[in-house]
């Protein structure tokens, strides 16, 4: 929201123009929704990497674990509606949303997998997007049966089943 916003929109409502406060009104909400979205973005292109570095490379690091978890916490707090009922993004909608960012997700993981190994065209030959959806999507469908308390432990047991999980969990370090 810009300071020019504001000063129309209160000089809409002081000359009683409600119809362009409420347009006002809108276009500020339009916006603040579009902000939401694209940090929700950021955080799934993030959860997305960490996910493709795991099925890549079958092993989960403590970082790859945080990672994951950090996003998925984050957007769960990001997608609550201040109203905390209702979300931005319901969750039968995340297959749409994960579209794009799977893609970028993709290309930003062929610098890490294996230190860089892969160009982005051999890796999106070796990722099972499906794989990645699905279980990219069972992590968001926890952030709506879930306090943010209770999802620690919850996110932390489905890490755990993930390649290398059972080896992350007990603390057995990979070769």
């Amino acid at each position: 929201m810009t300071t020019q916003e504001l000063i129309d929109l209160r000089t809409c409502i002081m000359e009683g123009r409600n119809l362009d406060a409420l347009a006002i009104v809108d276009e500020l909400d339009a916006m603040s929704k579009k902000d939401i979205i694209r940090k929700i973005k950021s955080y799934l292109i993030v959860m997305l990497i960490h996910l493709i570095k795991n099925q890549v490379e079958g092993r989960l690091t403590n970082s790859w674990a945080a990672s994951i978890r950090n996003a998925i916490l984050e957007i769960q707090d990001l997608n609550l509606k201040p109203n905390k009922t209702s979300y931005f993004i319901k969750e039968d909608e995340w297959d749409e949303m994960l579209e794009n960012p799977i893609e970028r997700a993709i290309r930003d993981a062929s610098t890490e997998i294996e230190n860089g190994t892969y160009s982005s065209f051999q890796l999106k030959e070796m990722v099972d997007k499906n794989s990645v959806f699905t279980t990219a999507k069972s992590f968001l469908a926890l952030i709506y049966s879930y306090s943010a308390n209770d999802l620690l432990a919850i996110i932390d047991d489905n890490l755990a089943l993930l390649p290398g999980g059972e080896d992350w969990k007990f603390g057995r370090r990979n070769k």
